[in-house]
């Protein structure tokens, strides 16, 4: 039986540098840093001080407070890009089966917060266990998914994938798959995370993996540039709407690209650290690429995992060096995490969202921050650094790892 195909019908995004897909398209042409001191808690202790955070985003403009309050934010993020995915698709009860619409997301940690606010109620209330009866419901990743599906009566699938960062990109290659079986005709997919906390900023910094840039936090994020320390937490999250194609063609609906392929591998060789060889990330984008049924050489531009760490942007490179050979050199590549930061979970989510948009704009989104090129890296290689480029764009890949060596790689092709 033949695959069906499958397109990209609607987007929403909320990230630290816009709170709508157009704000977001605006913030990454423009190579706006999301980066700044954080907000959320008295960081003064802490070795990183900054983070990419979410701003004026006020829960009770688009969910009741008495809704809100049962949700963590890394839901509250997902409900809110869903609606606005929803409502750009242009689904209605009318034009499609609810029973046939599945909601499948990613988040690699989920509700941090609350089981961060409820530890510390716990010790201060001398552990006396009174619990907030959301606590578990608000806290487990899953959560997401089933608030989005029950506002929305959509009785497909749903469910939440967990695997550190590649989370978001599991989720939406699980939507396209359900969907070009004919299991689906569409599906609310993407991430969420919200790990700007004092767990989360110090957990990270335990592993040494944030940059510690607090005299300069708008530069802090700075894949493939020499000086790069570490990388900047995110938060926020993004949705896609896909739809089986002639289902989208049927009803006129709006159709930004199509989805045509996506690839899965494991590192197997270390539960934090990326394969010296980036063995792991050549075959998740060699797997999608046969997924896909293209050639290398049709791949015009790559929105790189890039975190800005001193041993994963290399390795990616070498990867893609050994997958496309003298076509990485004819390509165009770029970190967006440079601007949002690492949402974690949801990356892959923001990313899709900025490659889909890549596509329909033709243009390459910048890494920022690019001063000074780790001479690790070939010269030759077009990085995009610090400004915008316009260029032809019919196809675009996107990559994720994540923490136990999950890799997942998604590709995009103009119509």
């Amino acid at each position: 039986m033949p695959f069906k195909r499958v397109v990209v019908t609607g987007l929403g995004a909320l990230t630290p540098i816009g709170n709508t897909v157009e704000e977001y398209w605006e913030g990454l042409s423009n190579g706006v840093s999301g980066s700044d001191y954080i907000t959320r808690f008295d960081a003064t202790n802490f070795k990183t001080r900054f983070a990419c955070e979410v701003k004026n985003f006020e829960v009770t403009d688009f969910i009741p407070r008495q809704d809100a309050r049962k949700m963590d934010l890394f839901t509250q993020f997902g409900v809110v890009v869903a609606d606005q995915a929803i409502a750009d698709s242009g689904l209605t009860e009318e034009n499609v089966d609810k029973n046939k619409v599945g909601v499948i997301w990613g988040s690699g940690i989920g509700g941090l917060k609350t089981f961060e606010d409820e530890m510390f109620s716990y010790v201060e209330g001398n552990k006396v266990p009174r619990f907030n009866p959301f606590f578990i419901p608000k806290m487990i990743a899953d959560g997401v998914s089933g608030q989005i599906s029950i506002r929305h009566g959509f009785r497909g699938p749903n469910y939440v994938t967990v695997s550190a960062c590649s989370s978001a990109n599991n989720a939406i290659i699980d939507a396209f798959n359900y969907i070009r079986l004919g299991r689906l005709t569409a599906c609310v997919t993407g991430g969420s995370e919200a790990s700007n906390t004092q767990a989360g900023i110090g957990g990270f910094n335990g592993l040494k993996a944030l940059s510690e840039r607090n005299d300069d936090p708008k530069t802090a994020s700075r894949p493939y540039d020499k000086d790069r320390d570490g990388f900047v937490l995110g938060e926020g999250g993004a949705a896609l709407i896909l739809e089986e194609y002639e289902h989208a063609k049927a009803r006129g609906a709006k159709i930004y690209c199509e989805l045509i392929g996506g690839g899965f591998s494991s590192d197997a060789y270390h539960i934090t650290a990326p394969h010296p060889d980036g063995y792991g990330a050549y075959l998740s984008m060699k797997d999608a690429l046969e997924d896909a049924g293209i050639e290398a050489s049709e791949v015009d531009y790559i929105n790189t995992h890039g975190t800005s760490t001193p041993l994963g942007d290399p390795q990616e490179i070498k990867a893609i060096e050994q997958l496309f050979g003298e076509h990485t050199y004819s390509m165009s590549i770029s970190s967006t995490k440079s601007m949002t930061g690492h949402l974690l979970g949801g990356a892959g989510a923001v990313e899709s969202v900025a490659s889909v948009l890549a596509i329909m704009h033709q243009t390459v989104p910048p890494t920022i921050n690019l001063f000074n090129i780790d001479e690790a890296i070939d010269p030759r290689i077009d990085l995009t650094p610090n400004v915008a480029k316009q260029r032809t764009i019919n196809v675009a890949l996107s990559n994720c790892f994540g923490f136990g060596g999950h890799n997942a790689t998604l590709i995009f092709r103009k119509l």
